[in-house]
């Protein structure tokens, strides 16, 4: 589980398949087989080796991507270079800062308006459809791992409001017009949706 509170901003090195990331306070405690957060993505990690460049470079950290992974989330559509938003799972020690999060991108949304504003910057984002009923004014929801509050919903669309803080220490201070984006929607609105439609409904149409 996860809180949507982004540690660290890493680098992406090398893409495809295979994943690797250069980041500095998140590799210390994420051996292979940890898991870690990358854009909001639960990923495993699978190597961690010190990164070329000397002291301070900080290490790297390498992931597979599973075909699953590559077309359900916005991964595959990173490029060397780019920053990506990284946290470590949630300990019983961590304050729940933002909301709980499984890591399992529902979908990916397009980011369609940006607006400056004298404390921050407006992101509108467009939901796919499949999850607009989960989206609701003042609901949570993480946009590339990060845990935010939706100020508006309109037209198969979202907002978010972004402070200076969250747009200086994570991707979504460089988000532009028709960015993808990985969306992961409040985990308790999807169990209520379940609870609320009753037993399982699969099971009605099964032999006896």
């Amino acid at each position: 589980m996860f809180t949507g509170i982004i540690e660290e901003r890493g680098i992406v090195c090398v893409t495809g398949n295979r994943l690797v990331i250069e980041a500095r306070k998140v590799t210390k405690d994420s051996d292979a087989g940890a898991s870690l957060a990358v854009n909001g993505v639960c990923l495993t990690v699978v190597e961690r080796v010190a990164a070329n460049g000397g002291d301070g470079a900080g290490e790297r950290l390498a992931f597979d991507l599973s075909p699953e992974t590559l077309l359900r989330t916005a991964l595959g559509r990173l490029a060397p270079g780019e920053p990506v938003n990284l946290e470590r799972p949630l300990t019983l020690l961590t304050r729940l800062g933002g909301h709980l999060l499984q890591g399992h991108v529902d979908g990916v949304g397009r980011v369609v308006d940006r607006e400056e504003v004298e404390t921050g910057a407006t992101l509108r984002i467009e939901i796919p459809e499949g999850l607009r009923r989960y989206v609701v004014d003042k609901g949570s929801i993480a946009v590339d791992g990060v845990s935010l509050t939706v100020t508006e919903v309109r037209d198969g669309r979202f907002g978010v409001a972004l402070i200076p803080y969250t747009l200086q220490m994570t991707t979504l201070g460089l988000a532009s017009t028709g960015d993808p984006v990985n969306l992961e929607v409040d985990v308790v609105a999807k169990y209520v949706e379940g609870f609320l439609r009753g037993p399982d409904r699969d099971r009605r149409d099964r032999p006896e």
